[in-house]
């Protein structure tokens, strides 16, 4: 952050300090996001966006949240585990037969519910109930 700032004090142009952030900063905050996200805290994730609220403050524009960047990249892991037969993964991501949607992994405790494949499943429904198509 302290570099950050520094680069406000020397006036360089947002789209210069964007592209500082999402190099540097996002690229520490998001990394291994699809694993760690929907395990970490309420209060982890509220220190984490707190960083981002400061980043958006010096910069001058709107960033996107933490939930913003776990998202898509969820959906797009997914989306290769569910594309290649031959990860190990691949038999989590079976089609209920309508074929519209993919079955839920049944856990008993939160421990499990929180891992990437419950939340990847999820994301895809959720995915799939919003499209029209």
């Amino acid at each position: 952050m302290y570099f950050l700032r520094q680069l406000k004090k020397f006036n360089l142009p947002k789209t210069m300090m964007v592209h500082f952030y999402t190099a540097i900063i996002e690229s520490i905050l998001t990394s291994s996001i699809t694993i760690w996200y929907t395990a970490a805290t309420t209060q982890d994730k509220g220190r984490l966006q707190r960083i981002i609220r400061f980043a958006e403050k010096v910069i001058g524009c709107n960033l996107p949240s933490l939930h913003d960047l776990h998202a898509p990249r969820t959906l797009r892991w997914a989306g290769k585990i569910a594309a290649d037969p031959s990860y190990p993964g691949h038999k989590l991501s079976e089609t209920l037969p309508s074929g519209r949607r993919l079955r839920s992994i049944r856990t008993k405790t939160s421990r499990h519910r929180n891992i990437f494949f419950p939340t990847a499943v999820g994301l895809i429904n959720n995915a799939r109930d919003r499209d029209p198509h």
